[in-house]
């Protein structure tokens, strides 16, 4: 149905109901409509989903929450007083002391320390791996296998390692001092080392599944235009694994300012607090110095800070992502 002239027009859109419309060509479009087996079939939805949202809820929306709310109240000196809200002062306090500002800086060294060298390490081993030869099988199986190792079992072996009685390095003639885990500018490279041994595995993997996502005929046509090794990696190989590096740079940096196990396990955030990352900074200060009000708003300033850099990082990194159509 079209209609023609200013008046057949106007006309026309005076008989048009709320829910039609007019196209370019002046027909009458018709908006769809939501039915009642389409609202039936929403609602059961939501309600299949409810019991997910409602502990989702309890166990994350409310803790943050009730961490916010728990920033405005001073927590007094000695047990059994009242506490008393302070509001903002608190938050003000805390996110301006140098020993904030002193273990934002640890977390951000040991990031740098772990996830770049931890995706590079992976990705090289999973290059190696992809090689069509003989027994290749059994490396992948040992390359892969630190993802079976917890954070404890890790830190429990390369603490022996570092040992400066029973270690490796004794063993082999070498004997720092003070100990490469209390040495103040040694500590935090070596839990990086550990942390970096820990989730290679992990980092294997994912490298692992992109490259056998990438088609053979590209690096076969690639070959045959006369590119070397060396340029097929950083013009075909690189460019098909962006997606997959991305992920492992979003999630290794989430992971990085989570780090507490090996932490509390190896140097308890010493030497000279050296170590002492955001997350364990908000165990200490919970624990050993019984001051929640503080601790909530450390842990109320690393979720801020995590999400900011995920955030930058999904809006910076993404860019240079190439998604194979």
């Amino acid at each position: 149905m079209s209609f023609t002239g200013d008046s057949g027009t106007l006309g026309a859109l005076a008989d048009v109901g709320e829910a039609d419309a007019l196209d370019a060509q002046g027909h009458v479009r018709r908006r769809p409509h939501f039915s009642r087996r389409r609202l039936r079939e929403v609602g059961l939805a939501y309600l299949m989903l409810s019991p997910s949202m409602i502990i989702f809820s309890i166990f994350v929306f409310y803790p943050f929450l009730r961490n916010f709310y728990l920033g405005f109240f001073r927590t007094p000196p000695f047990p059994g007083l009242p506490k008393r809200y302070v509001g903002l002062e608190q938050y003000r306090e805390v996110l301006t002391s140098s020993a904030f500002f002193n273990s934002v800086k640890v977390t951000v060294q040991f990031a740098l320390m772990t996830v770049p060298v931890g995706i590079a390490l992976g990705l090289a081993l999973a290059v190696l791996a992809h090689q069509q030869l003989r027994g290749m099988a059994v490396y992948r199986t040992i390359f892969s296998s630190t993802v079976a190792t917890s954070v404890a079992v890790a830190s429990v072996i390369f603490g022996t390692l570092f040992n400066p009685v029973v270690g490796l390095l004794p063993w082999l003639g070498v004997n720092p001092r003070p100990p490469i885990l209390g040495n103040p500018d040694w500590a935090l490279p070596a839990v990086a080392l550990i942390t970096v041994w820990q989730t290679l595995g992990l980092t294997f993997i994912l490298m692992s599944s992109g490259l056998q996502a990438i088609p053979d005929e590209l690096h076969e046509a690639a070959r045959v235009d006369g590119a070397g090794a060396w340029a097929r990696f950083w013009k075909v190989t690189l460019p098909m694994l962006s997606p997959t590096i991305f992920f492992a740079v979003v999630i290794g940096g989430i992971f990085a300012f989570q780090t507490f196990g090996q932490i509390d396990l190896l140097t308890q955030g010493g030497p000279l607090e050296k170590t002492n990352v955001l997350t364990y900074f908000v165990y200490d200060t919970l624990h050993s110095k019984n001051d929640d009000g503080k601790a909530a708003v450390l842990s109320v300033a690393l979720f801020a800070i995590t999400l900011t850099l995920t955030l930058v990082q999904m809006r910076v990194l993404e860019r240079r992502v190439h998604y194979a159509r």
